[in-house]
């Protein structure tokens, strides 16, 4: 016998994407599209803001010479947790399988394998995104994040600054309204 007074079960939200509603006005997380790597619901979700670049390149951040082809990868936030690390990661669109992100990455000696393909980009992040067991699927329940399927457009990094615009611009006048609207009203 089916309990309609229950929400079913969140399944793995791995390999989504979560997008801020429009409503979420924490700092860390206002406007964002998070990338989410890994998620079990008994155990908590990590993940990466994928749409905040912060202009710089790897070797901007770093005092040693970086290792040949990471030089110029392009480094974002992250996320508010560990904020003192720098991490690797290449996302890679897989037909059949969705957008997979690959921490172990083989950097031979030149730059060519590092986001030139289309269907691979290489970045650099700061910091991550993490929830504990039950903190994610308390924010979804509170309608804080939208789940989107990402797409291959994502292996594409001169559109990620401009990501949270475009996924809420695509999901009706609703969103694009509240999208448009200035942080504090009363400024308006």
């Amino acid at each position: 016998m089916r309990n309609f007074g229950e929400d079913p079960p969140i399944q793995s939200l791995a390999g989504s994407l979560l997008v801020a509603h429009p409503n979420l006005l924490d700092p860390n997380f206002r406007r964002t599209v998070l990338f989410i790597s890994a998620h079990d619901p008994a155990e908590g979700a990590l993940g990466l803001i994928i749409n905040r670049p912060l202009d710089r390149h790897v070797a901007d951040l770093v005092t040693e010479t970086p290792p040949a082809g990471l030089a110029d990868v392009p480094v974002f936030l992250g996320g508010p947790v560990g904020k003192t690390q720098l991490m690797f990661a290449a996302f890679e669109w897989q037909k059949g399988e969705g957008l997979k992100l690959n921490h172990e990455i083989a950097f031979g000696g030149t730059s060519a394998g590092l986001g030139q393909k289309a269907s691979v980009a290489t970045c650099a992040f700061v910091g991550y995104a993490g929830w504990g067991a039950g903190q994610l699927e308390a924010e979804m329940k509170q309608k804080a994040w939208l789940v989107q399927k990402p797409s291959p457009s994502l292996v594409r990094l001169d559109r990620l600054p401009k990501l949270w615009f475009d996924i809420m611009n695509s999901l009706g006048p609703w969103y694009k309204m509240l999208a448009a609207a200035p942080d504090d009203p009363s400024l308006n």
